[in-house]
């Protein structure tokens, strides 16, 4: 029996005394739901217990069409149940439709929910899982029907998917592998073989090339040309100093600085012109 409002006949700890307790609540006809629902508007918690015991048959029927290595039928059912009580608590009488038909819905998506969240370590968006799941039915039924692995484009015919989408869904990732784990005929873990994306060596060679010349680019350089363009250049904490705010530090002009700085430049180009490309202009 429901205990609360909220707890119909979920806990299910075994399956066949679960089964066997359904068929005691009989099936609904559309004005019975009706009745229900108008009741169920008014607040009226029977009625709600009522319309859900009277439709968990239909959650086990949904739920074994989703069934597979992921979760247990016992877990669907608990999800599917979830939904089936979403159902009943947002179902308008006033609506054309029988309950059933609005119930499967919510069920469904419990269910989906349910199998998208725990099922994998990379959750995929839930209308993917969905279509995922239609995708992999579809592979089992065509198995065993033609004897073989169907191709996309048999797949997008029973499935009525685009054949570009079947192929993308097909190549979703499905195992995920922990970066320390090891292979069998490798004696270091998978983090040592991976590329990390991040890391250049090259980039890394030129900069370290580049600043040994650019110490060497300073030897030639008076004090003041030297300082000026350690201001310019952001080599004091990457902070970059104006012409102003150089000739305030030095007690010189601006202009003065700016042409200490061409000086300066000039200098370098002459006597590093291998490395024009890399000196500003």
């Amino acid at each position: 029996m429901v205990k609360t409002a909220r707890e119909p006949k979920i806990i299910v700890n075994n399956l066949n005394a679960y089964l066997i307790q359904l068929r005691k609540d009989k099936l609904l006809t559309a004005e019975e739901e009706k009745v229900l629902s108008k009741r169920i508007s008014k607040g009226d918690k029977q009625a709600r217990e009522t319309l859900i015991n009277s439709n968990l048959r239909l959650v086990v029927k949904i739920a074994k069409g989703y069934l597979s290595n992921d979760m247990d039928l016992i877990d669907l059912i608990q999800e599917g149940n979830l939904g089936l009580i979403k159902a009943a608590d947002k179902f308008d009488f006033r609506k054309n439709v029988r309950f059933s038909t609005y119930a499967s819905f919510w069920i469904k998506q419990g269910i989906v929910r349910a199998l998208s969240n725990k099922s994998r370590l990379i959750r995929l968006p839930h209308r993917k899982e969905e279509k995922l799941r239609k995708v992999i039915r579809a592979q089992n039924r065509l198995l065993n029907i033609i004897g073989r692995t169907p191709d996309a484009m048999e797949l997008a015919l029973e499935t009525k998917l685009d054949e570009n989408e079947i192929n993308k869904i097909l190549n979703l990732p499905n195992k995920v592998l922990s970066i320390e784990s090891k292979h069998n005929d490798i004696h270091f873990a998978l983090k040592n073989i991976v590329e990390d994306p991040k890391y250049n060596p090259d980039f890394v060679v030129m900069r370290n090339y580049l600043k040994d010349k650019t110490k060497e680019m300073l030897t030639i350089l008076t004090e003041k040309e030297k300082k000026v363009l350690l201001l310019r250049y952001s080599f004091f904490q990457g902070e970059k100093y104006t012409l102003k705010d150089i000739g305030n530090k030095l007690s010189i002009s601006p202009e003065t600085v700016r042409q200490i700085e061409m000086r300066a430049l000039k200098k370098i180009r002459e006597h590093f012109s291998h490395l024009k490309e890399f000196i500003c202009e």
